[in-house]
């Protein structure tokens, strides 16, 4: 991938999240090619690279939490020089709870390009596979480790109407269910999928309390958990005499008709029409101003 106007170019390089068949082409090519690899774990990337069978030309760095501020400043200044990095994490995509953000919005502030090499990531294959609906979904990263923190966060999520997706760890999964049964209810629907890709790959899906009597027995590997969201809430029961009172009351006040029937329908969440035939009852009943306003 050729560096343009004198500077490099950073690539965010998606590895496989289980099985080594799930490598691109692309991928193989762009670590042979590379002039410096940042990896998460340098002991992994030996391990992938030897099993997808390539040699890499360029330098291996480390670049982890620990040391992202000050690895970041290093690959920058490679980058302006003109050499091309490549990003690699553990599994998946770089900067998706993983290290990338930083350097990504470095290099970007110094005007580097930043592409990608896409490929497998636990977030979209854990929503193919859950059986929740894909249409909308939020994407949530690992949950705080200290309970009263994460109950904190899940009750700021418990009406969120979108699906959403947790990373965690499999030795507190089941303190993370417990806590998600108390914020979203125990009959939310949820899946628990793990080892995805991989030979002991496993998707339980079922309510959040059958996920958290299977997930106290104990649970290994790559875990990634993903729930439903909140189900719409159906409006209140409204009278139709309650209706028609609500209506003269903002006519009263000075509206039309028209318009008084239009705001107590999206106040009430009723149609327009059946606030309409509401009226028109309590008219008949002489509970009612006369001739309310026609409802297109």
């Amino acid at each position: 991938m050729p560096a343009g106007d004198g500077a490099g170019v950073l690539v965010l390089a998606a590895t496989p999240i289980g099985t080594l068949d799930d490598a691109s082409p692309r991928l193989r090519s762009t670590l042979a090619e590379a002039d410096i690899i940042a990896a998460e774990d340098t002991r992994r990337l030996s391990r992938l690279l030897a099993g997808l069978g390539v040699t890499a030309k360029g330098r291996i760095v480390s670049y982890f939490e620990g040391n992202e501020a000050r690895r970041t400043r290093e690959l920058v200044e490679a980058l302006r020089s003109g050499l091309q990095v490549v990003v690699v994490t553990d599994a998946g995509m770089p900067s998706v709870s993983d290290p990338g953000f930083r350097l990504v919005t470095a290099a970007i502030d110094a005007g580097i390009p930043v592409t990608a090499v896409p490929g497998p990531s636990a977030v979209p294959t854990a929503l193919a596979v859950s059986g929740l609906p894909v249409d909308r979904f939020c994407f949530e990263g690992f949950l705080p480790r200290k309970a009263g923190e994460r109950r904190t966060r899940l009750r700021e999520l418990a009406e969120e109407r979108r699906t959403m997706v947790f990373f965690e760890a499999p030795h507190r999964l089941a303190a993370t269910l417990e806590a998600m049964v108390e914020a979203f209810g125990a009959d939310r629907p949820a899946a628990v999928c793990r080892e995805l890709t991989k030979m002991h790959e496993e998707v339980r899906r079922g309510s959040l309390a059958d996920l958290l009597d299977w997930a106290r027995q104990g649970v290994r590997g790559e875990v990634t958990v993903v729930v439903g969201g909140a189900p719409a809430t159906a409006p209140a029961a409204v009278d139709e005499a309650e209706l028609a009172r609500l209506v003269a009351a903002r006519v009263a006040d000075g509206a039309t008709q028209r318009d008084a029937i239009a705001d107590v329908a999206r106040e009430t969440g009723v149609r327009r029409r059946e606030v309409y035939a509401a009226v028109v009852t309590a008219r008949e009943r002489g509970d009612s101003p006369r001739n309310p306003d026609p409802v297109e």
